[in-house]
């Protein structure tokens, strides 16, 4: 990412912040096997305490032994469902990320491994309003996956098409917020 780019991302970051303080000085952890992914959430979520882990063993490692607010879990680079199952054992907040592992299954098996959110890579320049989501539906009392579809069902229907959830009927159909 060029210096310009980085510089935007954080002007607008400062907006996101301002409005979504919710994250000010959060401690996140962010795990992708991708180094551009990993520079661009930091950027992202600049006003945080982020850490970040590029494999599972560093990855695992910190969640077991440090205490992390929310953490940030790439699905296929880094052995996101087994992260998430150390997360959910340590308490911590998950949100799974993902570029190669988008699919309605996915979306389902995010839900059902206990994650708070499921983002597309492509959407990741809205992680802070993805994660202020959380917060809030956390501070009352609410399911984080409250205002997943309002922001991410349009998406999925582009990608995935209008029938998007056809492949898992029973899930969907008891799913809280369809």
């Amino acid at each position: 990412m060029c210096a310009s780019e980085s510089k935007r991302r954080k002007q607008r970051g400062d907006v996101n912040m301002a409005k979504n303080n919710r994250l000010e000085g959060k401690k996140i952890l962010i795990v992708d096997d991708e180094p551009d992914v990993l520079e661009t959430l930091e950027d992202l979520l600049f006003g945080c305490d982020t850490e970040t882990a590029a494999s599972f063993e560093s990855a695992r490692e910190k969640l077991e032994t440090g205490n992390f607010d929310l953490t940030i879990l790439d699905i296929m680079g880094v052995n996101g469902y087994k992260l998430l199952e150390i997360a959910t054992r340590q308490e911590v907040t998950a949100v799974m990320l993902t570029a190669h592992a988008l699919s309605p299954g996915n979306v389902a098996r995010s839900y059902k491994g206990g994650a708070a959110y499921y983002v597309p890579k492509e959407e990741m320049v809205n992680i802070a309003s993805f994660l202020n989501d959380i917060l809030e539906a956390q501070e009352k009392g609410k399911n984080t996956w409250e205002r997943w579809f309002d922001r991410l069902g349009s998406y999925c229907e582009r990608h995935f098409g209008p029938d998007w959830q056809k492949d898992d009927e029973i899930f969907w159909d008891k799913f809280p917020f369809y």
